[in-house]
C-alpha cells in the first residue's frame, strides 16, 4: 500500500509559489479530485470529519486505494442514507454558509454552483434561481466541491492549471433523459478550456461536478515549465482494462518571475475603418466579435476623407481566429477592405478568484504584476447582478467585493489591490488590469 505524501516534508521553503496541475488525461470527476488530495498528503481523519461540518451527520466516507490500469490510485467514496433528490441553488449556498468554512472557499464553492445553475439555466431557457440541480444538488457533489476547494487550501495550493480534458464519447443517462458526451450543460462549463473527444468507448469522463471544478479553479493552461514537488491519483469509478481511469494533479513550483512576470503572445490585429454605418450597429458588431473570440475590440474616432466623421474598429485575436473574425468584420459592417497586421502583446498573468458579497457570488479579475504582487479588480457583470438583487449600489458592492478579496484570497500579503471606481469621496485610480 503507498503512503499519501506529505507536502509540508518536501522540499517547500522555497519562496516560489506553490501550484496544482490538473492532469485529466482520462476525464475528471469530483471524487476523483478528492482521490488525487489524498494521494497528494489530504488528511484522511479531516476528509471523513468534513460531513459533519456541513451539518450532514449519517453520510461515512470510504477512503481506500484501488488499481486503475495498474496503477495505484485512492478512492473516495460517500455512504449516503436517503435525501432530498437536488436541490435549489439557495439551498445549496444556505447549506454552504453554515459550514464554518473558510470565506475564500465558501466563495469559490458557491461560484461553481453558480457556474452550474447557471449553465443549467442557459440550456434549458429558465432562470438560474429556478433551477433544479439534480446530479450536480445530490449530497455527495456538494461534498466532492467543496471538499476539492478546501482541500486545495488545506495543501497549501496558490494557484490551480488544467491540461487537455479527455471528455469521452458516446451518450449519458441523466436527469433530463439522453444526453450526447459532454453533456450539455458540461461543454458550456468547459467553454474555453481545451477539450479532446474520446477515447473511443469510454462513455462520460467529465462530469458537471468536475467541469465546474475545471471553471471556477483553473487559471489555464499549465506553464510551459514548473518543478513538481509530489503527484497524486484519484480514481474514476470505472476500470477500463485497457488503460487507467484517474486523475492526475501535480503539485509543483514555478520561478516567481514566470509565476508573476509578464509573457509575449503572438497576435494579429485586424482594423477596418467605417463613415457610414450607424454607431450603434457597429457596437453591436463589437460585441459580435467580443463573443467569438477576439481577444480585444475598440472604438477609435476617426477623420476620413471629405471630411466625414467615421468609426475605426480594431480587433485583436489569435492567428488560428483571424479569418473568422476578418469575415465577420467583412460580412456584418459597410466596409470595403480589412487591414492584417501581425503583433505581439505583453500580457500579466491573470486569474479569476470568487468571493461573496451579501450572500452573492463576485468574481474578481486578479492581475500578477512583474515583482510579483497581485492587483485585483470585482467583475462589473458579477457587481451589477448583485447590486441588482440586494438593492444596494453597485459602487458599494464593488468596494465590499474588493475588501472581502482583501481579507481571503488577498490575505496571503503582497497584495497590490486597487482600482475603484471614480467616485467623489475616492481619489484612487489604478488602470483596468
Amino acid at each position: 500500500m503507498t503512503r499519501p505524501i506529505a507536502l509540508t516534508q518536501l522540499p517547500g521553503s522555497n519562496p516560489a509559489p506553490r501550484i496544482a496541475v490538473l492532469d485529466p488525461f482520462s476525464g475528471i470527476a469530483g471524487d476523483m479530485f478528492l482521490g488525487a488530495l489524498v494521494g497528494l498528503g489530504l488528511d484522511r481523519d479531516w476528509l471523513r470529519a468534513l460531513p459533519a461540518r456541513l451539518g450532514l451527520d449519517d453520510v461515512r466516507v470510504d477512503i481506500r486505494e484501488v488499481l486503475r490500469g495498474q496503477l495505484a490510485c485512492w478512492k473516495v467514496e460517500f455512504d449516503i442514507p436517503p435525501q432530498p433528490h437536488g436541490r435549489h441553488i439557495r439551498q445549496i449556498r444556505e447549506l454552504v454558509a453554515h459550514a464554518g468554512v473558510p470565506d475564500a472557499v465558501r466563495a469559490k464553492a458557491n461560484a461553481a454552483f453558480t457556474a452550474i445553475a447557471t449553465a443549467e439555466a442557459e440550456i434549458h431557457g429558465m432562470s438560474p434561481d429556478d433551477v433544479h440541480l439534480h446530479e450536480v444538488g445530490a449530497v455527495d457533489a456538494i461534498l466532492d466541491v467543496v471538499g476539492s476547494v478546501w482541500g486545495l487550501a488545506e495543501l497549501g495550493i496558490e494557484r490551480v492549471y488544467c491540461g487537455a480534458l479527455r471528455t469521452g464519447d458516446g451518450t449519458v443517462r441523466a436527469a433530463h433523459g439522453l444526453l450526447p458526451v459532454p453533456a450539455p450543460a458540461t461543454l458550456k462549463l468547459l467553454e474555453g478550456h481545451l477539450i479532446r473527444p474520446g477515447p473511443d468507448g469510454a462513455g462520460e469522463l467529465v462530469t458537471p461536478t468536475g467541469a465546474a471544478l475545471v471553471r471556477v479553479l483553473s487559471a489555464g493552461p499549465p506553464p510551459a515549465q514548473y518543478t513538481p514537488l509530489a503527484s497524486g491519483l484519484g480514481a474514476g469509478t470505472k476500470d477500463f482494462p485497457d488503460r487507467a481511469n484517474a486523475l492526475r494533479i501535480i503539485v509543483a513550483t514555478v520561478a516567481v518571475g514566470q509565476a508573476s512576470g509578464d509573457a509575449r503572445e503572438e497576435v494579429v490585429m485586424l482594423a477596418a475603418d467605417l463613415d457610414d454605418g450607424s454607431p450603434e450597429y457597429v457596437a453591436a458588431v463589437a460585441d459580435g466579435l467580443r463573443s467569438d473570440g477576439a481577444l480585444d475590440v475598440v472604438q477609435l474616432s476617426v477623420m476620413m476623407k471629405k471630411g466625414r466623421a467615421g468609426i475605426r474598429l480594431e480587433v485583436l485575436c489569435a492567428e488560428a481566429d483571424a479569418a473568422r473574425l476578418e469575415h465577420r468584420l467583412l460580412q456584418e459592417t459597410t466596409t470595403l477592405g480589412v487591414r492584417r497586421t501581425a503583433a505581439t502583446r505583453t500580457v500579466l498573468p491573470r486569474t479569476s478568484e470568487h468571493v461573496e458579497v451579501l450572500g452573492q457570488p463576485v468574481s474578481v479579475k486578479v492581475a500578477t504584476l512583474p515583482d510579483g504582487r497581485r492587483r485585483a479588480k470585482p467583475e462589473f457583470d458579477d457587481v451589477q447582478r448583485a447590486a441588482l438583487a440586494t438593492g444596494r449600489p453597485a459602487a458599494d458592492i464593488f468596494d465590499l467585493a474588493r475588501k472581502a478579496w482583501e481579507r481571503t484570497c488577498g490575505a496571503a500579503g503582497n497584495s497590490a489591490t486597487g482600482i475603484v471606481p471614480d467616485l467623489p469621496n475616492d481619489q484612487e485610480t489604478t488602470p483596468d488590469a
